[in-house]
């Protein structure tokens, strides 16, 4: 009998069910009316039970933790004792010294805990079946209410949270709490259902049993707009917005929030798809047991629906493949167009553990194409699980690991696989069933060494990832004729998500370009603007470099906001930092020499700390598009270019005190360093070739400075180094072009976007965002005057929101040279309202700290805009120095009155301005300001810190300590022994251990002085 298969004929249904549907066709009926924040609860409800999750009229703790032993028995088929649960509840589910981390960790990694029975024997509990996900049973409950802590005789709270809190909906799995979802009316903005649950979190998650700090998943809602996101997400947003920074903070903010969509990447942005699709029970199960990671800075990732997606057709196509024995060909693989910066790693690598997992497959095997790529995937796949992957530094030890059964995920350079082919050729593991993922899956895969694998192996599938595929149309004429494309190597594409896409779920961030070609070549071109200069020697006229350095150094400050500061790592730093790409080797020399060239006379504000990096590459530039591949091979270079990339290498070591070189292995960690310093903002420009334009991330990075011709594939990679989402400051990639790369640009976007990608992926135009700054600045200044109250609840709204929508236009526009000048608010009235805006934030938190929340339901507050355009202590001690030059003379007090409104108007110096008030009454007239000021707070930090001392009982040479590396690391630690040492002994035999309540004490005194001096002095 002839099967479909032996056809070719792929199958049009599988019996596995997909998480994410293929297509959604939302509901044509329309509802008109008015719609109140318990119609939607109501409805939601609704949904859920048709979909076959059971309603539970559940609302206090004692009921929560009686369905929970039901829900565990029924799920474990165990009749626990009540001993039994005692013992097993209080010590595995809700110990009192596990939070949020060891919680997410029983479920993500250890959901089999280990019950003593009352007669001795040992039995596994299983919190989650992760095997077979229909025997976990899904419950909803809504309006869950935990009541205020009730304070005893003793003065001690007990029981309750900070303020009583009634929760929206919560879905139980086996009945934990795994789900949160927070509803707001439709036309409230989402960002304040996602505020309310920070409220929530600070205030009575963590409650009684602390059985919401299970919560995998958090979901808001307001109806017409709805989104997911992680406990990570909520957690390090808390943490920072109380001041307890965390040194390894990454996602912080709503801005890592995720749209839901189906497998075409269409969004499902309303609340009834979203409920069909996502809260459908296999795709709710697979995403917590199957599509989040807990990585090993023990933050959880959830996977957005286009990863999920792809994932499942490659491990789909590997068990139909097999399944047709069509094993070795390219119809048993695929590539994976997924845009450069949408989470490709991570999709690779859950789609590497996942394949590991199928009982047919041997190894799986992720290639890359560089050395430096070999280091990245390797630290990303260690943060994804620790010990999940095995590199090698050599043959010999992938030779190894390719013959130990217990190394599954096996990550190698092409270069080191083609090494062990051409030494072992008739090694067993080329019989052994191989996945074989390719990283990045262009050109350098198509050659002799992709030859060398296919023909090796012969019961492999083979997979390729990449941001921009190989097409017939930017294929070039060169390479192997058969292995042109990214579909000649690679076989069918099994999934797209382009930078269209990307942009429109707010992954990445669009572009905003520039053009410069004004700066002229040399005098004996001097007619001929940069556009139409054609030859590279032209382009390295010395007088042409130093006018592009001169430009670059002129806008630094105002492309990479500079002046702006933000938290990265628990530490403030300013403004974010570039690449210079050069055409060649020669050019990067000239460039770099052009940078640091007398840079230790310019004032210090004004310096820039400049790298630079390159290697050997066969061709520095493709004709087709392709960036030149560096390999570490600093050998190659000629004797000048080595000599001189060794002077670079020694200013380095100079200006950090390491010790590189061009010598192979330490080349290999200058390149480590160099990377590691760009993502912790400790550089600000690195001038390069195509290193670091390929494969490298850093969120930090908001610039490219280009002076090369780019195009298709090359253009969008390098392009792409700028557009990774952080905060609310950073808002799209800088490039800035010394060529007109324009044309380039828009065929680059119409090939990997589509042909109207130009209008998505490109930031507008200047004018249209000023005409929008200049009607809501016209309507701010008519409606509420400076320096007037805004009296009323709805007009404090209303200027709120409308300050709020000329912070984020100001954020944009800042970056256009023509804004300057033009900016309508003057410097005082900027002040001004933004004092009025700190006003409202500060008497909004009086409100919610007072757990009254009919003031809130549709505020949002632009915070880290705010501080981006804020003072700082050097700008008051300038305006120090003035008051006392006209002390007692016409102008003092207009002088005094500045210094309030900046010290008022600036969200870090507001709970400072006692201090530089008394600072200022304390000096006399010839008083050296910066010197005085250094002596008076050093004196009053000291003073304060005694205090809190001898209020507390601390330890006063520990905590001095502790505080010391604090002010050096930029953040108060709240975790680990440090804060335990500096504690007074507490007895562990009284009767009531306020061990807890009093770091809790101490840790807020402390924050709460940190917060007033860091950054002083």
């Amino acid at each position: 009998m002839i099967t479909a298969e032996a056809l070719g004929f792929e199958p049009i249904a599988i019996s596995a069910e997909s998480t994410v549907v293929a297509e959604f066709v939302p509901d044509p009926a329309v509802q008109d009316g008015y719609q109140s924040e318990a119609d939607l609860e109501r409805a939601f409800i609704a949904l859920l039970q048709e979909q076959a999750y059971d309603y539970l009229p559940l609302h206090s703790e004692a009921q929560l933790v009686a369905n929970l032993r039901v829900q565990l028995e029924a799920l474990n088929k165990v009749t626990f004792t009540d001993s039994e649960w005692q013992q097993f509840f209080t010590q595995q589910i809700a110990s009192a010294n596990e939070g949020i981390v060891e919680k997410t960790a029983k479920i993500q990694t250890d959901h089999v805990q280990v019950l003593k029975r009352d007669d001795g024997t040992f039995k596994n509990i299983y919190l989650l079946d992760k095997t077979h996900i229909h025997n976990n049973r899904l419950q909803v409950i809504n309006q869950y209410e935990v009541p205020a802590a009730a304070t005893g005789a003793d003065g001690v709270p007990s029981g309750g949270g900070a303020h009583a809190s009634r929760y929206d909906v919560t879905i139980l799995v086996n009945g934990l709490p795994l789900v949160h979802v927070e509803l707001k009316r439709r036309g409230v903005d989402i960002r304040e259902a996602f505020n309310q649950i920070n409220r929530y979190a600070r205030d009575s998650f963590w409650a009684d049993s602390g059985l919401f700090d299970y919560v995998q998943l958090f979901v808001i809602s307001n109806g017409t707009l709805t989104k997911y996101y992680s406990n990570t997400v909520r957690d390090q947003h808390l943490s920072e917005a109380s001041g307890k920074r965390n040194r390894r903070k990454t996602s912080n903010s709503f801005e890592f929030t995720s749209c839901w969509a189906d497998a075409s990447n269409k969004p499902i942005p309303g609340l009834v798809g979203f409920t069909k699709t996502f809260f459908a029970k296999h795709t709710l199960l697979n995403i917590l047991t199957r599509y989040c990671v807990f990585d090993s800075d023990r933050k959880l990732l959830v996977m957005r629906p286009y990863q999920i997606a792809a994932t499942e057709q490659i491990l789909r196509r590997i068990e139909t493949a097999t399944n047709a024995r069509r094993l070795g060909t390219t119809a048993a693989g695929g590539y994976v167009w997924h845009t450069t910066g949408s989470g490709k790693t991570l999709t690779s690598f859950k789609t590497a553990q996942l394949a590991t997992k199928l009982p047919t497959v041997d190894k799986v095997l992720f290639v890359v194409d560089r050395k430096d790529l070999d280091y990245q995937t390797m630290r990303e796949y260690e943060r994804f699980e620790k010990g999940a992957a095995n590199s090698n530094t050599s043959t010999r030890v992938l030779k190894r690991q390719l013959e130990d059964p217990n190394a599954r995920i096996i990550i190698t350079t092409i270069q080191k696989l083609a090494r062990f082919i051409g030494q072992n050729p008739k090694h067993v593991i080329y019989s052994g069933h191989v996945v074989i993922i390719f990283d990045e899956c262009h050109r350098s895969q198509f050659g002799d060494m992709h030859t060398a694998i296919t023909k090796a192996f012969r019961s492999y599938h083979l997979f390729g990832f990449t941001g921009t595929p190989i097409f017939a149309v930017n294929a070039g004429g060169s390479g192997t004729p058969g292995l042109r494309t990214t579909e000649q190597a690679f076989g069918d594409r099994l999934h797209t998500y382009t930078i269209v896409d990307a942009i429109r779920d707010a992954n990445v961030l669009p572009f905003r370009i520039d053009y410069i070609n004004t700066i002229k070549a040399s005098d004996a071109i001097a007619d001929v603007q940069v556009p139409a200069i054609d030859t590279e020697k032209a382009l390295l006229d010395p007088e042409r470099i130093s006018q592009v350095v001169a430009y670059v150094r002129e806008h630094f400050d105002q492309k990479t906001k500079r002046n702006s500061t933000y938290t990265l790592a628990g530490k403030r730093v300013s403004g974010f930092n570039s690449l210079f790409a050069t055409a060649s080797i020669e050019a990067a020399k000239r460039y770099y020499n052009a940078f640091t060239h007398r840079e230790d006379e310019l004032p210090p504000d004004q310096r820039l700390k400049v790298g630079l990096i390159y290697s050997y590459a066969a061709n520095e530039a493709e004709p087709d598009g392709l960036l030149g591949e560096e390999e570490f091979e600093t050998h190659g270079l000629d004797r000048s270019s080595r000599d001189f990339l060794e002077d670079a290498i020694q200013d380095y070591n100079d200006m950090f005190g390491t010790s590189f070189d061009t010598t192979a292995d330490r080349f290999g960690n200058y390149y480590k360093d160099l990377s590691l310093r760009l993502k912790n903002r400790e550089i600000d420009i690195v001038t390069v070739v195509n290193m670091f334009l390929t494969g490298f991330d850093a969120t930090t990075l908001n610039t490219l400075w280009v002076d090369k011709n780019l195009r298709a594939h090359g253009l969008i990679q390098a392009f792409s180094r700028t557009n990774r989402i952080l905060n609310s400051v950073k808002t799209y990639g800088n490039i800035v072009s010394f060529r007109n790369l324009e044309d380039e640009t828009n065929e680059a976007l119409a090939l990997f976007g589509n042909p109207d990608a130009k209008g998505v992926v490109l930031l507008k135009p200047y004018g249209e965002y000023y005409d929008e700054y200049a009607e809501k600045v016209t309507e701010l200044l008519d409606g509420f005057p400076a320096g007037e109250l805004v009296v009323g609840e709805n007009n404090q709204k209303r200027f709120i929101a409308l300050f709020g929508t000329i912070l984020r236009l100001r954020n944009i526009l800042t970056a256009f040279d023509d804004f300057a000048g033009n900016e309508i608010l003057t410097a005082r009235q900027l002040q001004d309202y933004q004092s009025l805006y700190l006003d409202l934030y500060a008497d909004f938190r009086k409100v919610i700290d007072a757990d009254k929340e009919t003031i809130n339901d549709d505020v949002v507050f632009e915070l880290e805009l705010i501080k981006q355009v804020e003072v700082n202590v050097d700008y008051i001690l300038m305006l120090v120095r003035q008051y006392l030059e006209k002390r007692g003379e016409s102008g003092d007090v207009e002088v005094r009155a500045t210094i309030a409104r900046a010290v008022d108007s600036s969200p870090t110096l507001r709970n400072k301005k006692d201090l530089i008030e008394a600072f200022v009454d304390s000096l006399t007239v010839d008083a050296d300001v910066e010197g005085e000021w250094q002596a008076f707070v050093t004196a009053r930090r000291t003073e304060d810190l005694d205090r809190i001392i001898t209020e507390e009982a601390l330890r006063p040479d520990e905590t001095r300590e502790f505080v010391r590396r604090a002010f050096r690391d930029g953040a108060i630690p709240t975790a680990g022994t440090a804060i335990t040492r500096i504690l007074p002994p507490v007895s562990r035999f009284a009767k009531v251990n306020n061990h807890s309540m009093k770091k809790q004490t101490v840790l807020e005194k402390l924050g709460a002085f940190f917060s007033r001096y860091f950054g002083l002095s």
